[in-house]
């Protein structure tokens, strides 16, 4: 009678730290620092790593949400992190009190949440990670660069992009078509061309 093979673990891809950073010499990444005082803001920054020659201006303050509001996304996001990770057979992970690394790209797709609900209606949050789930992560990255070339600073919360995001995501609860109209997202060749130079193991295979 024949039996079953059993399915077998891959063994990691690359080792990692955090959320899919690569172990490698100061890349690319964000950083999203929980305090141990479970009252304190939680910060989202971007280091910069080794793109920059200026180690002064390496980190950039991405976004800072009460602690109520990152509680109300931290699982979401955390499970559709680690979907992600397992796909490209990479170590998941778990928020924990102090620093936790993030890959760029995932980091980018953090930050569009965190703009999005970080002056919203509470209620209206849940409406937006689904929403932000309905994306696609190449939509989340043409995003996150549209909303950073002016608007991507921790005080830039209500103008802009940050103020567009915060009504495309939280306002009606998006069907499978949802993208930004009126703009037309890039290929995926074309983001992934103005990425060059930036490590990350989630770049288009």
């Amino acid at each position: 009678m024949a039996t079953r093979k059993k399915d077998v673990a891959q063994p990691i891809s690359h080792p990692t730290l955090g959320f899919g950073v690569p172990a490698t010499s100061n890349p690319h990444h964000f950083v999203v620092e929980i305090p141990r005082n479970n009252t304190g803001s939680v910060s989202v920054v971007e280091n910069l790593g080794m793109q920059t020659h200026d180690q002064s201006q390496s980190e950039i303050p991405r976004v800072l949400l009460e602690r109520t509001r990152w509680t109300a996304i931290r699982g979401e996001v955390q499970r559709a992190f680690n979907v992600r990770l397992k796909e490209r057979n990479l170590k998941t992970s778990t928020w924990k009190v102090g620093e936790n690394p993030v890959d760029r790209l995932l980091g980018k797709e953090l930050c569009i949440l965190a703009w999005a609900i970080e002056g919203m209606e509470f209620d209206h949050i849940p409406i937006a990670v689904r929403n932000w789930l309905a994306l696609r992560p190449e939509e989340r990255w043409w995003l996150f660069g549209m909303t950073a070339i002016t608007t991507g600073g921790v005080n830039d919360g209500d103008k802009g992009w940050r103020l567009a995001l915060r009504h495309a995501l939280g306002d009606v609860a998006q069907n499978e078509s949802f993208k930004p109209q009126s703009v037309q997202i890039p290929s995926r060749d074309k983001i992934k061309d103005s990425e060059t130079g930036s490590l990350s193991l989630f770049d288009f295979e």
